[in-house]
């Protein structure tokens, strides 16, 4: 069986790092590498008291989750790599079944495995790229009634993540699995995506070169979830629209994202946004009406 890297990027969550790297040292693989995104917790200190074995990257500055994710990725040698959130617990036998649907499906380049809630109860792993009326049923909450309506459920932003193993648009960024040779011909993640949507944007990528992500849900992680976002919310909250904004100006027609900060304006003047956001300040600080990549008509995505 090939070999197989756990790579960790870590922002201010201590105690939850230390869960993680003992799960992940129980099931044994080739090398772990920590990327810690300059925490003020003491991650860094606690993983070289508490884990020599583990190599660490202390970084000066928070360089982002991409960022910090493609450092942590060069510096490991592994042919398999599976990237975690440090807010992570991996339950038993996972690494091996991913390293071995990775060795045996060719057609699958990247993996999200089933993610669980604390509690054992499944959080929704995979989903729908988010054209404009994915969003628009995201953010009027609609889509948590379309999947009880059958005959639209393939306009739900989010895709069921029960079932069988198979081919899915996106896979959750809190746990990805991936060859190192995907990865690099991929470029890795694209910088540019401080916070959120780098996983979307390398799936989509993917997609874009035949390569397909696939749901394991026989491989099993726990999920914290918002444990390093929690701590500054509403700037994550922004941080979020100006990603969304970015994946439509790199991947989607113009008139996509005019769609967007449109639909964006409207639910926010109406106060329908959780939590509420300052529309004008993020026109101001160019999350949304930003500059736009000189790309061929060819390089577009399809029309959403």
């Amino acid at each position: 069986m090939k070999t197989i890297a756990v790579c960790i990027v870590n922002y201010n969550t201590r105690d939850l790092l230390r869960a993680c790297l003992h799960s992940a040292l129980a099931e044994k693989p080739d090398e772990i590498v920590v990327v810690d995104d300059a925490s003020t917790d003491a991650s860094a200190e606690m993983v070289e008291m508490d884990f020599p074995s583990v190599r660490l990257i202390r970084l000066n500055e928070n360089i982002g989750y991409g960022a910090a994710s493609n450092r942590a990725v060069r510096d490991c040698r592994a042919e398999h790599i599976l990237l975690l959130n440090g807010d992570t617990v991996v339950k038993p036998g996972a690494l091996r079944c991913l390293n071995r649907y990775l060795e045996e499906r060719r057609s699958a380049a990247i993996l999200g495995p089933c993610i669980l809630n604390p509690d054992g109860s499944p959080q929704t792993s995979c989903f729908h790229f988010p054209t404009p009326p994915h969003i628009f049923l995201y953010l009027s909450g609609l889509y948590r009634l379309i999947p009880r309506i059958p005959i639209l459920r393939k306009f739900s932003f989010q895709k069921a993540s029960a079932g069988s193993a198979g081919a899915v648009p996106w896979v959750l960024g809190a746990a990805l699995a991936f060859r190192r040779e995907t990865f690099e011909a991929l470029g890795g993640f694209d910088e540019s995506f401080f916070m959120y949507f780098e996983e979307v944007d390398l799936c989509y990528r993917a997609s874009r070169r035949g390569w397909q992500a696939h749901f394991v849900p026989e491989a099993e992680i726990i999920h914290v979830g918002g444990a390093s976002t929690e701590q500054e919310r509403g700037g994550m909250t922004l941080q979020y629209f100006a990603s969304l904004a970015e994946f439509y100006r790199k991947h989607y027609p113009r008139r996509a994202l005019a769609a967007l900060i449109l639909m964006v304006k409207t639910f926010a003047f109406f106060g329908l946004l959780r939590p509420p956001l300052e529309t004008d300040r993020m026109i101001q600080r160019g999350l949304l009406n930003g500059r736009w990549s000189r790309r061929s008509d060819e390089e577009k995505a399809v029309p959403v």
